[in-house]
């Protein structure tokens, strides 16, 4: 079976947890199909892989863009079997591709437009187009498969054109070789990390989605000593990297230790991070899955993070972390900020005077990151859905 996968994101360009994703996956299902890539950027140097060199533009540019792109992979998959899109920046390849050459689609849904209305300020009147993209793609797909239940449920509930029974759930995983506990300190003390203070780590995008300027609010009540640091090398737009430095500022200002690491982190520096942090926060206000909470669980580290979205389908309240309350209002933002982040600083708190039970949540966190997560038997259950899909339309 010929599959073409569809992406934005292809390694080395690789931004967030879709792009980590189609990595995983794609090395996956590479021994078992005749797969082929189509993404974003510059030539890639791997057998199969075929790059669209077309810019991103700003605001309402990148939707034009993007559309242009999947005009571009729609007609360049002739041929395929099947089709299988992520991201609303190719969701429409995949749906051009079956109109135009009868190819079965398969979408996998990361997030939903319509759930990220703070979109419209990075996007501008770009944010109708991508919201039109992503709707005429997952009405008209033969598979969709949401990253968790949740998800899942937000699709049938945006998209009542979607029928019930062509979504299929199927977690996203963690390479528990990858990331593992690496008590080493090497990196860390290259970074001037302080090692006798406890550590609280977070590794976001600078978006309103990811939820940092929360954090930094929480941070101003963390146990005194409590060093936050924060790994946010990309952002949705330059003016708010520029926000973000300003706020950081700020927190330093007030005597809070806080480090933001804003260029490459190689991931050995990573996995010492999570190892050696108390504990690792996802303040997100948005998050069908939430990848990281699987790699810092992986590093057998605890988790405190909201309680949104597919977060509690892979952090266990008690178990192997804290959820923070989170009601969102209609922008998405929480109905609440204050209560927010004063319960998120709680939370963290807790862990930071009770390293015992951050260390037991930690190890707990590592064995259901090996024994619930794995791409393996995800890249298994993804070729069951490519499967059906043929079948089906065969």
């Amino acid at each position: 079976m010929r599959v073409d996968l569809l992406t934005r994101e292809y390694p080395p360009s690789v931004y967030g947890g879709a792009g980590v994703h189609v990595a995983n996956l794609t090395r996956n299902l590479r021994p078992h199909l005749d797969l082929r890539i189509h993404c974003y950027g510059d030539s890639r140097p791997d057998a199969g892989v075929r790059a669209y060199p077309v810019g991103l533009g700003e605001g309402s540019g990148t939707a034009l863009r993007a559309m242009a792109v999947s005009m571009a992979m729609g007609h360049a998959v002739r041929g395929s079997s099947l089709v299988h899109s992520h991201t609303w920046y190719t969701n429409l390849a995949g749906h051009v591709a079956k109109a135009r050459h009868g190819i079965p689609h398969v979408a996998t849904v990361h997030s939903l437009e319509p759930l990220r209305p703070w979109k419209a300020d990075q996007l501008a009147d770009g944010y109708r187009l991508s919201s039109f993209m992503e709707e005429a793609a997952l009405v008209g797909a033969d598979r969709l498969i949401a990253v968790s239940h949740a998800m899942a449920a937000d699709i049938v509930r945006v998209y009542p054109a979607v029928d019930p029974g062509r979504v299929c759930v199927i977690h996203n995983g963690v390479d528990t070789t990858e990331f593992a506990p690496d008590h080493g300190t090497e990196h860390l003390e290259r970074l001037g990390l302080a090692l006798d203070r406890p550590m609280v780590a977070c590794v976001a995008r600078i978006s309103p989605q990811k939820g940092l300027g929360h954090l930094l609010r929480a941070a101003e009540s963390f146990l005194r000593g409590t060093q936050l640091v924060v790994v946010a090398q990309t952002a949705d737009s330059p003016e708010l990297r520029r926000r973000f430095g300003l706020a950081v500022a700020r927190l330093r200002d007030t005597g809070v230790p806080v480090v933001w690491i804003s260029g490459p982190f190689p991931r050995a520096a990573l996995c010492q991070l999570l190892t050696h942090a108390r504990t690792f926060v996802c303040p997100s206000v948005y998050e069908p899955l939430g990848i990281v909470n699987l790699e810092a669980m992986a590093c057998g580290t605890a988790v405190v993070a909201a309680d949104v979205g597919g977060i509690p389908e892979v952090v266990v309240e008690g178990e192997t972390g804290l959820l923070v309350p989170a009601t969102a209002s209609d922008d998405g933002r929480p109905a609440d900020p204050a209560r927010f982040v004063r319960e998120l600083a709680a939370r963290v708190n807790r862990l930071i005077a009770d390293p015992a039970t951050a260390q037991r949540m930690g190890r707990n966190g590592r064995c259901r990151a090996e024994s619930r997560f794995s791409w393996e038997q995800a890249a298994q259950r993804v070729r069951a859905v490519y499967e059906s899909a043929v079948r089906q339309t065969g």
